[in-house]
């Protein structure tokens, strides 16, 4: 059974009864014809091309870095209040009163900033995804004639709904993906060298750097195939991914691994940046230089990956994705596998 839009869905999908799901590649495609049509003028995933790309949509990546650095700085700010409050109440009132400060601000505080903090980064995102694939599908933005933000800001409110469904259900198709991953069986004959499989411990990392980036990935699809019914496209691409997986998750393997040693050099460089501004800070702080420079570093680090290695891979995994499902029609086999897999997936529908 399709989940195209073309047409309903008439009768029950049909669920998988065996525990592994149906084999890549398998040759029982769906005979309809795609359930998409749409222009692609990028079909390189390479680094260079999406490096271009990143580029190219500089802005949005500048606008995540400061949103980060933005929000690592009032998270100082908060943490020095919540310490220093529990600190003053225990030193002054009770002890009691100190601890239950504390623990209610870092409790209930960091979870609304961190609520804040996805939210405001799951829209810059989103419009960044927007510009991107129109750059990926038609080559330009919009009309030719309208800015990256404003193009961004149009699609992401004249489609809020959908935007606000895929943050809503963000959760259950990490779900969906986590079910599917623990299904299979083994990586190993994935892996594109013999070498490779003996890193057993990186074979999760691959499948969560793959589900990190997925969300986005469907918000790319649902946004260029269009129609009125996002939780249907969203649908459509988890099958789309289940369909393509091998080649989606061996193209993860070089992420991972080429992302690791980026993040890792670009601490080491960041050191020194961060050791010139621990010169500049009171000297009680000074007095802890070479963990306070580690932690400038690190913190330094963690908003530079957010904001530009991670979307590079990003652009990767888009780029992979519409080239693999070019011309590709669903495959209902692996429908009724997903449906039998999870009741997430089925929660995605409604």
């Amino acid at each position: 059974m399709s989940l195209s839009n073309g047409g309903g869905r008439s009768g029950e999908w049909r669920a998988a009864g065996q525990s592994q799901g149906p084999s890549q590649g398998s040759s029982q495609e769906s005979s309809q014809e795609p359930s998409h049509s749409y222009p692609l003028l990028v079909r390189d995933h390479g680094l260079g091309t999406a490096l271009k790309l990143l580029l190219e949509t500089l802005p949005y990546a500048l606008a995540r870095w400061g949103v980060l650095l933005g929000f690592a700085a009032a998270c100082a700010v908060f943490a020095f209040v919540a310490v220093g409050g529990a600190v003053w109440l225990g030193t002054h009132v009770a002890s009691v009163f100190g601890y239950c400060w504390l623990l209610g601000t870092l409790l209930l505080g960091g979870w609304i900033w961190g609520a804040i903090l996805r939210y405001t980064l799951h829209m810059i995102a989103c419009g960044h995804v927007a510009v991107l694939t129109e750059l990926i599908t038609h080559g330009r933005i919009g009309n030719g004639t309208e800015g990256q933000f404003a193009y961004g800001r149009r699609i992401v409110m004249d489609r809020f709904g959908e935007v606000a469904v895929l943050f809503g259900l963000n959760a259950l198709i990490r779900a969906v993906l986590r079910a599917f991953h623990n299904a299979l069986d083994t990586l190993g004959d994935w892996l594109p060298a013999p070498g490779m499989k003996a890193i057993v411990g990186l074979l999760n990392t691959i499948l969560s750097a793959a589900t990190r980036y997925l969300d986005k990935v469907v918000l790319s699809y649902d946004l260029v195939r269009g129609g009125d019914d996002p939780r249907r496209n969203i649908q459509d691409g988890l099958v789309y991914y289940c369909q393509n997986a091998k080649p989606i998750l061996t193209t993860s393997v070089w992420m991972v691994i080429v992302e690791r040693i980026l993040s890792i050099l670009l601490c080491l460089l960041l050191l020194v940046p961060a050791g010139l501004v621990t010169v500049w800070l009171p000297e009680a702080v000074r007095e802890y230089g070479a963990i306070v420079t580690v932690f400038i570093a690190a913190l330094l680090a963690v908003t530079v990956r957010a904001a530009f290695i991670q979307p590079l891979f990003l652009i990767c995994m888009m780029i992979r994705f519409h080239a693999l499902i070019e011309n590709q029609p669903i495959n209902s086999t692996w429908v009724g596998y997903l449906d039998g897999l999870s009741d997430k997936f089925r929660q995605i529908g409604r």
